[in-house]
């Protein structure tokens, strides 16, 4: 079943899913898009590292969206705005990823497959780096839920309760990193913080509690990349930038939602 290129497509896009809404719903709570977009636009600086070392893409990434990330986190408070740092530092990463590229000698690289995304190219073992990956986030955000939590209601309470904000925050870093490593392939960098705010913000209108939102953001997700694929398929269009117009599709049909008081 799985030499079926389009089955395998789902199935990435179906565990990229899992682990952004979750994710997802803390990244719209605690307002931190332009962060996941500097950590997204690292990834670019990494797929530069891991092709100029003979790393694997995962490895390259991974480890280029976690410095990011770090650093990002490090800057806050300090002499610049946060917004004014993040901004810099996504720009930065993002031309310095594509500048490294070019001088990368003997190596062909199709940078619009690391921009937008190639899930169709998905192999069996990205596949099982992909779900695990995904199952890694979800069992670290499921481990810290409760924390979490706190932490996005107030710091000060958590800290009153015996709760670390700072080790909070890290486990987002980590866990955002990881979205960010298994995400690339299938939506790309500059889509994979759609695929964290869109679904999570189509969600937030539907869902009475915390627990509910994070789990209609997955299904939204994983419908969103099924609902892409398929019409990537029928339309001949590109596949990653399908799946967050599915995903759009989502959040302006929750527009019309109740309001849940």
């Amino acid at each position: 079943m799985l030499d079926d290129f389009l089955v395998r497509a789902a199935l990435a896009g179906i565990a990229v899913a899992l682990a952004a809404g979750p994710l997802g719903a803390f990244v719209v709570w605690r307002r931190m898009a332009y962060f996941g977009e500097a950590t997204a636009h690292a990834a670019i600086l990494g797929v530069a590292i891991a092709l100029g070392f003979s790393l694997s893409i995962f490895a390259g990434t991974l480890g280029a969206a976690l410095a990011m990330a770090l650093a990002v986190t490090s800057l806050s408070g300090r002499r610049l705005a946060m917004d004014t740092a993040l901004g810099v530092a996504a720009h930065a990463a993002l031309a310095v990823g594509l500048v490294s590229v070019s001088f990368l000698s003997g190596v062909r690289v199709d940078l619009s497959a690391y921009l937008f995304g190639d899930i169709l190219a998905v192999g069996r073992t990205d596949l099982a780096v992909i779900w695990a990956g995904a199952l890694a986030v979800v069992a670290l955000i499921g481990w810290r839920w409760r924390a979490l939590l706190t932490v996005t209601v107030s710091e000060e309470l958590a800290a009153a309760s015996g709760i670390d904000p700072g080790r909070e925050r890290l486990v987002l870093t980590v866990a955002l990193a990881l979205v960010v490593a298994v995400a690339i392939q299938v939506v790309g960098a500059l889509l994979i913080v759609a695929m964290l705010i869109v679904p999570a913000a189509a969600a937030r209108p539907w869902a009475r509690t915390p627990e509910a939102m994070a789990l209609i953001a997955s299904g939204i997700g994983a419908a969103a990349a099924l609902a892409g694929l398929w019409g990537s398929y029928q339309f001949d269009t590109p596949a990653g930038p399908s799946i967050v117009v599915a995903a759009s599709c989502a959040f302006a049909l929750s527009l019309a939602a109740p309001r849940r008081g």
